[in-house]
Formats: C-alpha cells, structure tokens, sequence
C-alpha cells in the first residue's frame, strides 16, 4: 500500500469511527423524532470517544482558546463541556494578563465548576525582563505548572531563571514561515538543549507543516523537550497554508496521532482551530471528531 492509499485508507477508517459510534436513535433532522429536540452535531461528536477508550492513550485532548477568540469565556467553557473536551489552555482576552488575583480566582471557579481544568496559558509574548517576570507571576497566581510562550531569544536566560524559581514550565510555541524568533521546533531547541528541562517546546504541528517540514518527524526528534502540542490542519505545506478542519489539509494527521502513541507523549494535544473565528464551533466539532475517530483505529 503506497503512501496516498494509506492515508486515504486511514481517513475513512477515522470517520467510520466516527459515524460507528454515533447512536442509531439520534435524530439528524428536527423531523426525525416527533416530540423531541434534534440533536446537534457538536453533541453528537461528543459521545464519539467514550472516557474509558480514551484513558487508553498516554495523553489528554484540550482546547487553545485562541480557537473563540471572538466569544466570552462563559461560551469557550460551554462549547469545550459540549465537546466532550477537560482541557484548556487560555488566551489573555480570556485570562487577560493584567488580571487581579481575586479575578484569575473567579475565573477559575467558573471553569472548575464546570467540570473542566485548565492545563496552561499562552500564547505569552515577553519583549523585556518586566514582561517575563509579569507572565510567571500571572502563571503563578492561576496555579499554573506551564507557561505556553515567546520571549526574545536574547531573554531566554532570564526566562530560564524564572522558570527554575517558579518551577512553572516554559513550552515554546514556534510561528511557521513569518516568525523571526522561532519559526521551527529546531530553532527553539538548538537554544534551549542545554538549559534547564523545563525550558520546553509547544509545538504547532500547523507552523510546523507551513514550512515544509513534517511534524511527525519534528515532534519524535526533539521529543525530550516536546511539553505542549497545538494540533490542527493547513491547506498548504508552504507559507500560504491556512488553517481548515482537520482531515481535509495536508498534514498526515493518522501519522502524527501514531507517533504520539508509540512515543508515549503523556501531556496535552490543544486543538487550536484559526478559522471561521465568529462561528468556530462546527469546524472545531469536526476536527475533534476526525482526531478521535482516528484514535479508534489505532
């Protein structure tokens, strides 16, 4: 079986998963079943991975907020419960950085009460040592143990000794063909080898493929630093790749999932899905269902 086969093989197993483990008794149409309420496909997705299969798998799915960015946190939390998703890693305009301590608390007892963690925040931009210091203090007040960001390359010391007084992690989240700093997962990891261990990468398997570069590959070479993973798809394996629902890019997503089970990569894979930022939600549902349907097969 060459290379296209099993990918077009493995796409339509991922989404007979999907569609094999949606109950026979949903009604797809407000017409289906008389007397009751249609069931939405979001809601749908999320039955297509039962807690117990997924306990199976050495990591956890989460949400980058980024992903609603539009939207008030009172509906990130509601979409993410209704995607079947625990995880989330927030953005300022949802945990904004200048936050209070009374108010990072508030926030945090709304998404606790909704049954949902949050796993880190990011994406931080840090230009000075004021900044660095700030985004710890901030990660520190949210009980955080990871810090997603971007600090100059020349405050990389200084990010290190906070990130060894805070024992808070720093997961580098690399930007693709336009950024200056840190385009690639090597280009962060060249800088960081010899730093403390929890100088990290969050890689962007989306930037990553926009290079040109496959992410199944970059994830496995520089794994031992791998903290963070922004999962998603692109149209394009060059610059002018943007983000679609994933299963209809280019990014061999059944290739990636696999390595990240035999690597046994233990943390988070944050979908962070950039289109249709006013109306996210059925993108999103897709992408989520096509990545546990594929689970499935594995």
């Amino acid at each position: 079986m060459n290379d296209n086969s099993r990918r077009k093989f493995l796409k339509t197993a991922g989404a007979l998963a999907v569609a094999g483990s949606i109950p026979p008794t949903v009604g797809l149409c407000s017409g289906s079943r008389p007397g009751r309420r249609s069931t939405t496909l979001p809601e749908m997705l999320s039955a297509t991975l039962p807690e117990a299969r997924s306990a199976t798998f050495p990591f956890e799915l989460g949400i980058a907020s980024y992903t609603f960015r539009s939207l008030p946190l009172e509906q990130v939390i509601e979409m993410t419960r209704r995607l079947g998703v625990k995880r989330l890693t927030l953005k300022d305009m949802h945990l904004p950085l200048k936050s209070t301590e009374v108010e990072i608390r508030s926030k945090l007892e709304t998404i606790a009460a909704a049954g949902l963690v949050l796993s880190s925040c990011g994406v931080v931009y840090m230009k000075t040592e004021d900044e660095i210091r700030d985004a710890f203090a901030y990660a520190k007040m949210a009980g955080l143990k990871m810090l997603v960001g971007v600090p100059d390359q020349s405050l990389l010391g200084a990010a290190e000794r906070h990130v060894k007084e805070s024992d808070i992690a720093l997961a580098i989240h690399n930007h693709g063909p336009t950024d200056l700093r840190f385009p690639s997962p090597e280009s962060v990891y060249t800088l960081i080898a010899k730093m403390d261990k929890r100088m990290g990468l969050c890689i962007d398997i989306g930037h990553t493929q926009r290079l040109g570069l496959d992410p199944s590959v970059e994830a496995e070479k520089y794994f031992d630093r791998v903290l963070d993973i922004h999962i998603k798809d692109v149209s394009a394996a060059d610059a002018s790749g943007a983000t679609v629902e994933i299963g209809r890019g280019v990014i061999d997503i059944p290739k990636f999932l696999n390595t990240m089970v035999r690597m046994r990569y233990s943390r988070t894979l944050h979908f962070e899905y950039e289109k249709d930022e006013n109306d996210p939600l059925p993108g999103l549902a897709e992408s989520v269902g096509y990545v546990r349907g594929v689970l499935a097969t594995l």
